[in-house]
């Protein structure tokens, strides 16, 4: 015992990223917002104690996650993002563009303008419209007139659900909308990094390279996205370490090449090192030119890293390093950790590094057979440990992705990548053939991933997954890559036992029986057959609320939105009665409130009674089977 006990004690750093995660993620998680100063003192004197060379290490795990939930607190009071207090239509606005996303259909502009301007906190505050295709396109930098409407973000429709407005708050966005009109009123002058992204997009006209050099994620056509996604192979699309790495690998090769050409060089220090310090700035401009996504910072704090480690002579690929990388990125922004694009980044990671650093598999002698080993390899280890971030976040899983990625990512890798790049500086001067070239052989791969696309259960459906079950299979991963044993396989079966338990949980979690919007405006009634009926078909304020609460009942999100019918203009639902006007609300509020039967009353208008009130449900929440009422989220700093 004692001896494995040693071996962990070498190991424990690794554990951090994990602790920290676990206090973001609690943090995020309760219904109340806990005191800025408080948290401030607190995590102050944490992080002293944690750096104190005599603190025990069970103190210092349980201020780990201490000193992650208070600095996802501070984080949160520090950015304080200008709150809308209610939608506006038919403004006219005057700010400056901050930034322009291209999409597969539109332009989204981000402006920047006073927050007074919008009914908002005091300071400035950044909006984002979309503009149509007619409307004269600014640069970076113009100061606009727009006329139009915005939108505050769109709270969490259930729990444990996507939260829009904690998205945008911490994205620095005040607000969403549309622009009916547009005028420039002032142009500015080109000189920064989102001026050259939107040079290059003019000049390139090309969807490619607007995804996987200039990073605009939505500019792949929806139905070519929703193909790529179901062959296992949409992450490419997602600028991060795949390709991080094929750019500072050629970067690498360029520069070595060049100063291996050097006998100045080469006499006094290796090749290597001027080549690295080259490629790390080539690579520290693509982050920039491709908009800092958190998946790219990952991916370049990870790079630079195993830079490092080859220039001083250490191990390049360690799990250590990833632990470094989290913890450098957690002190950037802790809502990260939050984020599907960051969770199956680092799960990506971590699960190929343990493979190659720990388990290290032997691999064939032959040099093809070598490649293909290593390819099939990765491709599994990389989706064992990305499959349960990508069932949660998107509520499918891809069955033949393996197949899709040892097929079409050597397509990417050294076809379609190379001559996007290459494309890019071509138009620059006006050749755009090897952009043509790239976009002929994607057509041909689009027809290889809608194959596999199309094959028999492609995609499943899988049930909601609960933060508490998510929690024990992150658990098992844990245990199978952190826990160093020497003969018995503990950490196997460890992991065996808390992912069977996290499984065990989701297939056993009760479905919501009636589901409301926080506003109460859209309510959903759970069918005998397993579907959901609606008070309404459509709701322009709440758009996402379908697909939302149909994949949270296991419901596939392309069925039609039924509609519920009414009984003189109240819904009822066992015992639950649902009231959408107001006459019906008026004519029936005494009946239901001295109604036995009637368990729960939930109106769209706002209702108090002093008898009454302990039926009467309001805002956002879901009813299960058994009565049970779970409200989401209402007293947070982004709502």
């Amino acid at each position: 015992m004692r001896d494995w006990l040693d071996n962990q004690y070498q190991n424990l750093f690794l554990y951090v990223p994990f602790l920290l995660a676990g206090g973001v993620a609690a943090y995020f998680a309760i219904n109340t917002e806990p005191n800025f100063i408080l948290m401030t003192i607190i995590m102050t004197t944490a992080i002293a104690a944690v750096l104190y060379r005599w603190t025990p290490i069970i103190c210092r795990a349980i201020l780990i996650p201490i000193i992650g939930f208070c600095w996802a607190g501070v984080f949160t009071g520090i950015i304080d993002t200008p709150q809308m207090k209610r939608n506006i239509f038919d403004v006219n606005l005057v700010g400056t563009v901050q930034n322009i996303d291209h999409t597969y259909d539109k332009s989204r502009i981000y402006i920047k303008l006073n927050a007074d301007d919008i009914n908002a906190d005091s300071g400035t505050a950044i909006i984002r419209v979309s503009v149509k295709d007619n409307l004269s396109m600014p640069k970076i930098g113009d100061v606009v007139r727009i006329n139009g409407g915005l939108f505050k973000p769109a709270r969490a429709y259930a729990p444990e659900t996507f939260d829009y407005a904690r998205w945008a708050y911490f994205n620095g966005i005040t607000a969403t909308g549309y622009a009916n009109d547009l005028t420039i009123l002032e142009h500015a002058g080109d000189g920064n990094i989102n001026s050259l992204r939107q040079f290059l997009h003019d000049k390139s006209d090309s969807f490619l390279a607007d995804t996987l050099v200039l990073g605009y994620k939505s500019s792949i056509p929806k139905t070519d996205n929703e193909i790529w996604t179901a062959s296992g192979i949409g992450h490419v699309w997602s600028i991060s370490g795949f390709h991080m790495t094929l750019v500072g690998g050629w970067l690498f090769a360029i520069f070595y090449l060049i100063f291996r050409s050097i006998p100045y060089v080469v006499r006094r220090i290796p090749a290597k090192i001027p080549a690295m310090g080259c490629a790390w700035m080539g690579l520290m401009f693509y982050l920039f030119l491709s908009g800092v996504d958190v998946a790219t910072v990952r991916a370049f704090i990870m790079t630079s890293l195993i830079f490092l480690a080859f220039m001083v002579g250490r191990s390049a690929i360690s799990l250590r390093n990833i632990a470094i990388a989290f913890v450098i990125i957690f002190a950037i922004n802790p809502h990260y950790v939050m984020q599907a694009g960051f969770q199956l980044s680092f799960a990506a990671v971590f699960g190929l590094v343990w493979l190659y650093s720990v388990v290290k598999p032997k691999m064939p002698q032959n040099k093809l057979a070598k490649i293909i080993y290593a390819c099939v390899l990765t491709s599994i280890v990389a989706t064992i440990f990305t499959l349960p971030f990508v069932a949660m976040h998107f509520g499918k899983i891809q069955i033949y992705g393996l197949i899709g990625n040892l097929i079409l990512l050597p397509v990417f890798s050294f076809i379609i990548m190379p001559l996007v790049m290459v494309g890019v500086a071509a138009a620059v001067v006006g050749i755009h053939t090897p952009l043509i070239w790239a976009d002929n052989v994607y057509n041909h791969a689009l027809g290889i991933a809608k194959y596999i696309a199309d094959l028999p259960y492609a995609n499943i459906s899988v049930p909601h997954i609960p933060n508490i079950a998510i929690g024990f299979i992150i658990v098992g991963f844990m245990c199978l890559v952190l826990v160093r044993t020497i003969k018995l396989k503990i950490n196997v079966i460890l992991c065996v036992a808390s992912v069977t338990v996290g499984t065990v949980i989701i297939y056993t979690n009760p479905k919501p029986i009636f589901l409301a919007t926080y506003d109460n405006e859209l309510v959903a009634f759970l069918g005998d057959d397993g579907l959901l009926s609606f008070n309404k078909s459509r709701a322009s304020n709440h758009y996402f609320a379908f697909d939302t609460w149909k994949q949270l009942v296991g419901q596939n999100t392309n069925t039609p939105n039924k509609r519920r019918k009414h009984e003189n203009g109240l819904y009822k639902y066992g015992d639950i009665v649902y009231v959408q006007k107001f006459m019906p609300l008026m004519k029936n509020i005494n009946q239901l409130c001295n109604d036995d039967s009637v368990r729960y009353i939930v109106s769209y208008f706002h209702i108090k009674s002093d008898y009454c009130q302990h039926k009467i449900l309001d805002g956002g929440f879901v009813i299960y089977p058994d009565g049970r009422v779970r409200y989401t989220q209402s007293n947070r700093r982004w709502q």
